[in-house]
């Protein structure tokens, strides 16, 4: 289950697994961005390709208009799946310390 929430900062925070049931069902809001945005996955406890699929469409897409994903203190098991895919080279990631 993913759940995902926006603070008045803007910030997206996402919470729980981001997975190929999810991506569907989020796809619609990651569309919705247009502009650099912080994703903070503090809370996202695991995240499959189809999740990854989704936010590098995202970045693709935003990189052409010279914006971008900012990802904010993921877990271990969340930031290794981004080093394995190659992905921590095409986001800017980021940890509280």
């Amino acid at each position: 289950m993913l759940e995902i929430t926006i603070d008045e900062d803007g910030i997206i925070h996402l919470k729980g697994s981001f997975d190929a049931a999810q991506a569907r069902d989020f796809e619609e809001v990651f569309d919705e961005i247009g502009e650099t945005k912080v994703l903070d996955l503090t809370n996202l406890v695991y995240i499959g390709s189809a999740g990854l699929g989704v936010l590098l469409s995202v970045q693709q897409r935003l990189s052409k208009i010279g914006h971008h994903l900012k990802l904010f203190n993921p877990n271990n098991h969340v930031r290794d799946v981004f080093r394995y895919s190659g992905l921590d080279q095409i986001f800017e990631i980021q940890d509280t310390g």
